[in-house]
């Protein structure tokens, strides 16, 4: 019986497990998950400091004219302690010595040769950024599940952290199916077809991190699938294409299960792609998708997706939605779960006027994706509309209604 595509999301959740651990340089952890919490060794900033170029003063001096003598430069370590009548010079970053109760910019004050005119208004530790007002020493500031950027990367420099522990690269190995594919390097005859579909799995896992490899297509016989699958059993994921049908050459399924493949998902209720399997041999994920090519895209961005966040152990491995409006009028048959691709221009929705299983072109237009309910057979303009992205990820902590009605 074919699974919902909740519930093949849902099958995914339970039963994908993270992948191995590596310890990096954090110059090299860009686009990683991180394994474990890392827990401030001290405060940011480590010392009460000046967010101006200005003069430590006090309170008190509001509306006087004080002395000045003194400069505290950023990488010094004062000893001097601030008294009434007096101000100390300061800039930017520089420690906040002893008795400052706050820092009056440059731009307030006037100033006669040894002599500071004040303002008539100073607000206690104005301007003077607190030793942990940033991260506090023995907190959390970075956990376990998040992906590493730039950003992240200044925090854990910033505690002097120079390598960090993340999942490491998920292995793909990608392999097609079917005796009328040639690869696009090689001429064709009429009655052959490119394979259009592993240089995309390819190219696609790249960009999503994955480290990964490519078999040339398989035959169709059993021997020869066999052959490829024992060739690949060491990756996390195998993704196959065509060979999942009911035709008298489609072996792919009877092949995995030959080498022991414990079946998760047998058929998705889902239009376009419903022959699409899940599998595991071991700790290898085995994804069998239809071999036309826009089915087994909206298989890949739906289900393979799912399967990478939840390997490279995210925490936010669900799909996210956006709530747009749909830009034009847009009918469909009805009668079943269904995906329609789209463009999304910040603003709106605009479905593809063409989208069939086999075609090509519509990809690479499309920017995200619904999906309705067999009840749907209109949408109509200016219709809250639940999309998912393709271009860029949009993810949750948590499982969400995915269907637009």
């Amino acid at each position: 019986m074919a699974s919902s595509i909740l519930e093949a999301l849902e099958i995914i959740a339970n039963n994908i497990t993270p992948v191995d651990t590596e310890i990096i340089p954090i110059e090299q952890s860009a686009g990683r998950v991180v394994t474990k919490n890392y827990i401030a060794h001290f405060d940011l900033p480590r010392f009460n400091n000046s967010a101006m170029d200005g003069y430590a003063v006090k309170v008190a001096d509001a509306n006087k004219v004080v002395q000045c003598s003194e400069v505290i430069y950023a990488g010094d370590n004062p000893t001097i302690t601030l008294h009434e009548g007096s101000a100390i010079k300061i800039m930017t970053g520089a420690p906040i010595p002893q008795g400052c109760e706050a820092i009056v910019p440059i731009e307030n004050v006037t100033v006669e040769n040894d002599t500071v005119h004040l303002p008539s208004e100073i607000k206690m530790n104005h301007f003077i950024r607190m030793a942990g007002e940033d991260i506090q020493k023995g907190t959390v500031f970075l956990s376990k599940g998040e992906i590493i950027n730039a950003y992240t990367i200044a925090s854990l420099a910033s505690q002097g952290i120079t390598h960090v522990s993340v999942s490491r690269m998920i292995k793909v190995a990608i392999f097609g199916t079917g005796d009328e594919l040639r690869p696009h390097f090689e001429k064709i005859k009429p009655h052959q077809l490119y394979n259009s579909n592993s240089p995309m799995f390819l190219t696609r896992s790249k960009a999503l991190g994955c480290d990964v490899r490519f078999i040339r297509t398989s035959a169709d016989t059993l021997e020869a699938l066999e052959s490829s699958i024992r060739a690949t059993l060491d990756a996390d994921i195998i993704i196959t294409s065509g060979g999942v049908s009911v035709g008298d050459k489609d072996f792919t399924k009877e092949a995995f299960t030959n080498l022991g493949m414990e079946l998760l998902i047998d058929k998705i209720d889902i239009k376009p792609g419903k022959p699409t399997l899940v599998g595991n041999i071991g700790r290898t994920i085995i994804v069998n998708l239809p071999g036309n090519p826009l089915a087994s895209m909206v298989n890949y961005e739906l289900f393979i997706r799912a399967i990478m966040r939840k390997m490279s152990g995210r925490n936010d491995y669900y799909h996210g939605v956006i709530h747009t409006t749909l830009k034009h009028d847009f009918s469909v048959r009805g009668g079943k779960h269904a995906v329609i691709l789209g463009k999304f221009d910040g603003r709106f929705f605009e479905p593809l006027k063409t989208q069939m299983p086999g075609m090509v072109s519509p990809m690479q237009e499309a920017d995200g994706l619904i999906l309705i309910t067999p009840k749907t057979t209109s949408l109509k303009k200016g219709n809250v509309v639940k999309m998912l992205p393709i271009q860029w990820e949009f993810t949750s902590n948590e499982a969400e209604d995915l269907f637009t009605n």
